[in-house]
């Protein structure tokens, strides 16, 4: 028997690519065609969008609930959420939860771990990289980790909100991500996390002098693990 896993959604594009994840790599555990069970439950992204604007956490971590309780009636046995930038509202969620959850920049820092690297550059939305998701559990751990400037952060969540959530791939967005990592390659990162669920689609590590570290595969994997794991 394996686990189930429920997964809180909030953008499509990077929930399918978490779920995608789940189904196809199934078979290193279970063998050809085999995956843990799963369920998803989003909301619309447009109310987590309107939330995030007002600033009001507290409205996120209402919708994290809901989807949470909807999953729990589902048979979920925990919680993964392949959105980055809202988990600075899961503190005000586990409290509450009705199910455990995984952390996915805790599930980055253990990777970055793993494979000793010192110093990540941290790419997602403007609030992801100015926000303590990643500071905190890479901190933790003892890992180094810098930000883009102002500009570039700017640009990096524009692209994000305009183009990738929306499924839109557009080469010179690509090289720009290229063209900052290779920036901060330079100041001392050895590693680049893709700190937004969507990032994954536009940037692979043949666009990268960094060794990448994929958010939304590491925590799909990790909730794989899981999912086989005997307790």
């Amino acid at each position: 028997m394996t686990k189930h896993i429920g997964i809180v959604a909030c953008s499509s594009e990077g929930a399918a690519l978490c779920y995608r994840t789940i189904c196809l790599e199934g078979k290193e555990f279970l063998g050809a065609f085999n995956h843990p069970e799963i369920s998803m439950h989003t909301f619309s992204l447009g109310l987590f969008i309107d939330a995030l604007e007002d600033d009001n956490w507290e409205g996120v971590a209402e919708l994290m609930l809901r989807s949470a309780h909807k999953l729990k009636q589902a048979g979920a046995d925990f919680l993964i959420c392949p959105d980055n930038t809202i988990h600075q509202a899961l503190p005000m969620v586990i409290p509450k939860s009705p199910l455990p959850w995984m952390h996915i920049a805790e599930e980055v820092a253990n990777e970055a771990t793993k494979q000793n690297l010192k110093r990540l550059l941290i790419l997602g939305t403007t609030m992801l990289m100015n926000g303590p998701v990643y500071m905190q559990k890479l901190d933790k751990v003892g890992i180094g980790h810098m930000t883009p400037d102002e500009k570039r952060k700017k640009k990096i969540s524009n692209i994000i909100f305009q183009e990738l959530v929306l499924g839109e791939i557009s080469e010179s967005s690509r090289r720009f991500y290229s063209e900052t990592i290779n920036e901060y390659k330079k100041q001392g990162c050895d590693g680049v996390v893709l700190g937004c669920t969507e990032i994954p689609l536009l940037v692979q590590q043949e666009h990268s002098s960094l060794k990448i570290l994929d958010s939304t595969r590491i925590l799909a994997r990790a909730a794989l693990e899981a999912a086989v794991k005997d307790d």
